[in-house]
């Protein structure tokens, strides 16, 4: 009995958070929520170098190269287990991939894309809390649906992507 008190008292004490005390309690409700990851983009300036990269050395599920005009890049998706790359490459010369890769010339990671459940009512809500939209209206994106981009000024030095889910 000596060796076991001697263990009960010098167990360390755990404490745990209280349950009435969570996390949440800190963040305004939102007439929106945030989701999941979807993507990390990256700028590439040999898209099918970058391809092989993913496909013929590391073994991932590559998707074809598609091109979307309104938005200036070639795009190609990387699957991973949990959320996918995205592979950006210039499409004509006012792309904004262009420029970013003038900048970068070894290419680099260009924005995050998160989900959200209300595309619409996150506009109006960020645009009231002073962050800039880079566009007056969603464009559809590479998965076909509505997207919009925050100022990465406004967004601690990232492009961020909002993809309704």
């Amino acid at each position: 009995s000596g060796l076991l008190s001697r263990i009960q008292t010098s167990a360390p004490t755990v404490r745990t958070l209280s349950s009435s005390k969570s996390f949440s309690q800190n963040i305004p409700s939102c007439l929106w929520k945030l989701g999941r990851l979807n993507h990390v983009a990256i700028a590439v300036p040999d898209l099918e170098k970058a391809q092989s990269l993913y496909k013929d050395v590391l073994g991932a599920q590559v998707s074809e190269t598609v091109a979307l005009p309104e938005h200036g890049v070639y795009t190609v998706f990387v699957e991973l287990g949990n959320t996918k790359l995205e592979l950006l490459h210039p499409l004509g010369e006012k792309s904004p991939i262009a420029s970013f890769l003038q900048k970068n010339k070894t290419g680099g990671m260009h924005h995050i894309c998160i989900e959200v459940d209300d595309i619409k009512a996150a506009m109006t809500e960020l645009k009231k809390k002073k962050i800039r939209i880079l566009s007056e209206e969603p464009k559809i994106g590479a998965h076909g649906k509505p997207v919009i981009f925050l100022h990465p000024k406004d967004c601690h030095g990232v492009l961020v992507e909002l993809e309704q889910a």
